[in-house]
Protein backbone atom coordinates (compact mmCIF):
# COMPACT_ATOMS: atom_id res chain seq x y z
CA UNK A 1 0.00 0.00 0.00
CA UNK A 2 2.69 2.30 0.36
CA UNK A 3 6.11 1.99 -0.35
CA UNK A 4 9.29 3.09 1.31
CA UNK A 5 9.78 6.15 -0.59
CA UNK A 6 6.46 7.39 0.08
CA UNK A 7 6.74 6.73 3.84
CA UNK A 8 10.17 8.97 4.10
CA UNK A 9 7.49 11.94 2.37
CA UNK A 10 4.61 10.77 4.35
CA UNK A 11 6.47 10.97 7.88
CA UNK A 12 7.60 14.43 7.48
CA UNK A 13 4.69 15.77 7.33
CA UNK A 14 1.99 17.32 10.52
CA UNK A 15 0.60 14.19 11.38
CA UNK A 16 -0.62 12.44 14.12
CA UNK A 17 1.23 9.83 15.80
CA UNK A 18 -1.45 7.15 15.73
CA UNK A 19 -1.38 8.36 11.70
CA UNK A 20 2.41 7.74 11.83
CA UNK A 21 2.27 4.30 13.42
CA UNK A 22 -0.41 3.69 10.68
CA UNK A 23 1.60 4.40 7.70
CA UNK A 24 4.64 2.63 9.23
CA UNK A 25 2.22 -0.70 9.21
CA UNK A 26 0.26 0.28 6.02
CA UNK A 27 4.92 0.24 4.42
CA UNK A 28 5.35 -3.17 6.65
CA UNK A 29 2.13 -4.55 4.97
CA UNK A 30 2.23 -7.13 7.13
CA UNK A 31 1.75 -8.06 11.16
CA UNK A 32 4.74 -6.59 12.80
CA UNK A 33 6.34 -5.98 16.32
CA UNK A 34 7.25 -3.00 18.20
CA UNK A 35 10.70 -3.03 17.19
CA UNK A 36 10.07 -3.98 13.60
CA UNK A 37 7.68 -0.72 13.35
CA UNK A 38 10.64 1.92 14.93
CA UNK A 39 13.49 0.17 13.03
CA UNK A 40 11.10 0.79 9.50
CA UNK A 41 10.45 3.81 10.73
CA UNK A 42 13.62 5.13 11.66
CA UNK A 43 14.76 3.76 8.20
CA UNK A 44 12.37 6.29 6.88
CA UNK A 45 14.23 9.20 8.65
CA UNK A 46 11.77 9.50 11.75
CA UNK A 47 13.62 8.43 14.56
CA UNK A 48 11.56 10.47 17.27
CA UNK A 49 9.04 7.53 16.85
CA UNK A 50 11.09 5.17 18.85
CA UNK A 51 10.66 7.35 22.30
CA UNK A 52 6.93 6.69 21.58
CA UNK A 53 4.76 4.22 23.56
CA UNK A 54 3.29 2.72 20.35
CA UNK A 55 1.40 -0.35 21.74
CA UNK A 56 -0.64 2.64 23.79
CA UNK A 57 -1.11 4.33 20.47
CA UNK A 58 -2.30 1.92 18.38
CA UNK A 59 -4.35 0.14 21.30
CA UNK A 60 -5.98 3.10 21.47
CA UNK A 61 -6.73 3.24 17.61
CA UNK A 62 -10.55 2.16 17.45
CA UNK A 63 -10.24 -0.47 15.03
CA UNK A 64 -7.54 1.04 13.02
CA UNK A 65 -5.10 -1.28 13.91
CA UNK A 66 -4.90 -4.78 16.09
CA UNK A 67 -2.41 -6.88 18.24
CA UNK A 68 -2.29 -10.00 16.44
CA UNK A 69 -0.33 -13.21 17.45
CA UNK A 70 3.08 -12.06 15.07
CA UNK A 71 2.17 -8.10 15.96
CA UNK A 72 0.18 -5.34 14.88
CA UNK A 73 -1.55 -5.31 12.18
CA UNK A 74 -3.52 -2.52 9.80
CA UNK A 75 -6.88 -3.24 9.79
CA UNK A 76 -9.33 -2.69 6.54
CA UNK A 77 -10.98 0.18 8.89
CA UNK A 78 -7.24 1.66 8.96
CA UNK A 79 -6.72 1.65 4.93
CA UNK A 80 -10.11 3.45 4.55
CA UNK A 81 -8.53 5.71 7.06
CA UNK A 82 -5.09 6.55 5.34
CA UNK A 83 -6.95 6.59 1.60
CA UNK A 84 -9.00 9.19 3.70
CA UNK A 85 -5.87 11.10 3.92
CA UNK A 86 -4.90 10.55 0.43
CA UNK A 87 -2.31 8.09 0.59
CA UNK A 88 -3.52 6.44 -2.40
CA UNK A 89 -5.41 7.56 -5.79
CA UNK A 90 -8.42 5.48 -4.94
CA UNK A 91 -11.47 6.83 -3.69
CA UNK A 92 -12.42 5.46 0.15
CA UNK A 93 -15.85 4.74 -1.94
CA UNK A 94 -14.05 2.38 -4.57
CA UNK A 95 -12.25 0.71 -1.82
CA UNK A 96 -14.97 0.07 0.44
CA UNK A 97 -16.10 -2.51 -2.27
CA UNK A 98 -12.89 -4.84 -1.19
CA UNK A 99 -13.86 -4.07 2.48
CA UNK A 100 -17.45 -5.46 1.50
CA UNK A 101 -15.66 -8.81 -0.11
CA UNK A 102 -13.28 -9.13 2.45
CA UNK A 103 -16.00 -9.35 5.07
CA UNK A 104 -17.66 -11.99 2.79
CA UNK A 105 -14.73 -13.87 2.35
CA UNK A 106 -15.00 -15.28 5.96
CA UNK A 107 -17.97 -16.87 4.73
CA UNK A 108 -16.22 -18.79 1.67
CA UNK A 109 -15.36 -22.46 2.84
CA UNK A 110 -13.87 -23.61 -0.49
CA UNK A 111 -10.18 -22.81 -0.99
CA UNK A 112 -9.94 -22.66 -4.07
CA UNK A 113 -12.85 -20.20 -4.14
CA UNK A 114 -10.73 -18.19 -1.41
CA UNK A 115 -7.23 -18.06 -3.43
CA UNK A 116 -9.49 -16.53 -6.47
CA UNK A 117 -11.15 -14.26 -4.28
CA UNK A 118 -8.35 -13.09 -2.08
CA UNK A 119 -6.08 -12.27 -5.03
CA UNK A 120 -8.71 -10.11 -6.44
CA UNK A 121 -9.36 -8.29 -3.74
CA UNK A 122 -5.26 -7.57 -3.25
CA UNK A 123 -5.24 -6.69 -6.26
CA UNK A 124 -7.73 -4.26 -6.01
CA UNK A 125 -5.95 -2.51 -3.20
CA UNK A 126 -2.89 -2.85 -5.04
CA UNK A 127 -4.46 -0.55 -7.89
CA UNK A 128 -4.04 -3.52 -10.23
CA UNK A 129 -7.55 -2.88 -11.28
CA UNK A 130 -7.93 -5.18 -14.86
CA UNK A 131 -5.86 -7.78 -12.72
CA UNK A 132 -8.77 -7.51 -9.96
CA UNK A 133 -11.41 -7.60 -12.62
CA UNK A 134 -9.72 -10.69 -14.36
CA UNK A 135 -9.51 -12.75 -10.51
CA UNK A 136 -12.61 -11.62 -9.23
CA UNK A 137 -14.40 -13.41 -12.54
CA UNK A 138 -12.42 -16.37 -12.05
CA UNK A 139 -13.60 -16.94 -8.38
CA UNK A 140 -17.48 -16.09 -9.19
CA UNK A 141 -17.18 -18.40 -11.96
CA UNK A 142 -15.60 -21.16 -9.58
CA UNK A 143 -18.64 -20.74 -7.21
CA UNK A 144 -20.99 -21.07 -10.14
CA UNK A 145 -19.70 -24.15 -11.21
CA UNK A 146 -19.44 -25.29 -8.24
CA UNK A 147 -23.33 -24.93 -7.12
CA UNK A 148 -24.32 -26.28 -10.38
CA UNK A 149 -22.53 -29.12 -9.80
CA UNK A 150 -23.94 -29.35 -6.21
CA UNK A 151 -27.38 -28.64 -7.01
CA UNK A 152 -28.68 -28.27 -10.61
CA UNK A 153 -26.33 -30.51 -12.61
CA UNK A 154 -29.04 -32.75 -13.94
CA UNK A 155 -31.08 -29.66 -14.88
CA UNK A 156 -27.86 -28.67 -16.55
CA UNK A 157 -26.72 -31.49 -18.53
CA UNK A 158 -30.10 -32.03 -19.85
CA UNK A 159 -30.60 -27.96 -21.22
CA UNK A 160 -27.39 -28.46 -22.37
CA UNK A 161 -27.64 -31.44 -24.56
CA UNK A 162 -31.11 -29.84 -25.39
CA UNK A 163 -29.14 -26.75 -26.93
CA UNK A 164 -26.12 -28.63 -28.39
CA UNK A 165 -26.27 -32.16 -28.87
CA UNK A 166 -22.85 -32.58 -29.13
CA UNK A 167 -22.29 -32.00 -25.68
CA UNK A 168 -21.17 -34.88 -23.01
CA UNK A 169 -22.84 -34.56 -19.41
CA UNK A 170 -20.49 -32.63 -17.16
CA UNK A 171 -19.77 -34.67 -13.90
CA UNK A 172 -17.56 -32.63 -12.10
CA UNK A 173 -17.32 -29.20 -11.96
CA UNK A 174 -14.31 -28.71 -14.12
CA UNK A 175 -16.31 -30.58 -16.64
CA UNK A 176 -18.73 -27.42 -16.65
CA UNK A 177 -15.59 -25.34 -17.43
CA UNK A 178 -15.79 -27.17 -21.12
CA UNK A 179 -18.22 -24.65 -21.54
CA UNK A 180 -18.02 -21.23 -22.77
CA UNK A 181 -18.68 -18.78 -20.56
CA UNK A 182 -21.51 -16.56 -22.19
CA UNK A 183 -23.24 -19.92 -23.44
CA UNK A 184 -22.90 -21.36 -19.31
CA UNK A 185 -24.84 -18.12 -18.09
CA UNK A 186 -27.40 -18.37 -21.12
CA UNK A 187 -27.88 -22.28 -19.44
CA UNK A 188 -27.98 -20.95 -16.18
CA UNK A 189 -30.67 -18.45 -16.63
CA UNK A 190 -32.61 -21.25 -19.01
CA UNK A 191 -32.83 -23.31 -15.92
CA UNK A 192 -33.65 -20.63 -13.59
CA UNK A 193 -30.60 -20.62 -11.56
CA UNK A 194 -29.92 -16.95 -12.76
CA UNK A 195 -32.75 -14.32 -13.80
CA UNK A 196 -32.38 -12.33 -16.68
CA UNK A 197 -31.57 -9.09 -14.69
CA UNK A 198 -28.53 -11.18 -13.18
CA UNK A 199 -27.59 -12.34 -16.70
CA UNK A 200 -27.94 -9.50 -18.24
CA UNK A 201 -25.03 -8.05 -15.60
CA UNK A 202 -23.20 -10.77 -15.52
CA UNK A 203 -22.78 -10.82 -19.37
CA UNK A 204 -21.75 -7.07 -19.29
CA UNK A 205 -18.77 -8.15 -16.09
CA UNK A 206 -18.02 -11.27 -18.57
CA UNK A 207 -17.52 -8.45 -21.87
CA UNK A 208 -15.46 -6.42 -18.92
CA UNK A 209 -13.41 -9.54 -17.87
CA UNK A 210 -12.61 -10.37 -21.38
CA UNK A 211 -11.13 -6.57 -22.59
CA UNK A 212 -8.99 -7.02 -19.00
CA UNK A 213 -7.84 -10.33 -19.87
CA UNK A 214 -5.77 -9.45 -23.09
CA UNK A 215 -3.26 -7.34 -24.48
CA UNK A 216 -5.10 -4.06 -25.38
CA UNK A 217 -5.36 -0.23 -24.84
CA UNK A 218 -8.42 -0.65 -22.20
CA UNK A 219 -8.02 1.38 -19.83
CA UNK A 220 -10.01 0.36 -16.15
CA UNK A 221 -10.59 3.02 -13.26
CA UNK A 222 -10.97 1.97 -9.47
CA UNK A 223 -14.58 2.80 -10.12
CA UNK A 224 -15.08 0.54 -13.14
CA UNK A 225 -13.07 -2.07 -10.72
CA UNK A 226 -15.01 -1.55 -7.56
CA UNK A 227 -18.57 -1.71 -9.96
CA UNK A 228 -17.89 -4.74 -11.36
CA UNK A 229 -16.55 -6.69 -7.96
CA UNK A 230 -20.02 -5.10 -6.48
CA UNK A 231 -21.71 -6.62 -9.17
CA UNK A 232 -19.95 -10.17 -8.97
CA UNK A 233 -20.60 -9.50 -4.81
CA UNK A 234 -24.37 -9.43 -5.41
CA UNK A 235 -25.23 -11.38 -8.11
CA UNK A 236 -22.97 -14.61 -7.33
CA UNK A 237 -21.05 -14.09 -4.22
CA UNK A 238 -23.65 -13.78 -1.67
CA UNK A 239 -26.31 -15.79 -3.26
CA UNK A 240 -24.16 -18.97 -3.87
CA UNK A 241 -20.86 -19.07 -2.35
CA UNK A 242 -20.45 -21.79 0.45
Amino acid sequence: MLTSNELKDWLHRDLTRLDKLLLVLASLNQPSTVTQIKETAAGAGNRDLRKWNISQVLGSSKGRAIRVEAGWELTEVGKLHLRELGVSKVSPSAMQVAVDLRTHLKKISDAETRHFVEEAIRCHEAELFRAAIVMSWLGAMDVLHKHVHEHHLSAFNAEAKRVNGKWKPAKTPDDLGRMGEADFLDRLAAISVLGKNSKEELQKALGLRNGCGHPNSLKVSSNKSAAHIETLLQNVFEKFSQ
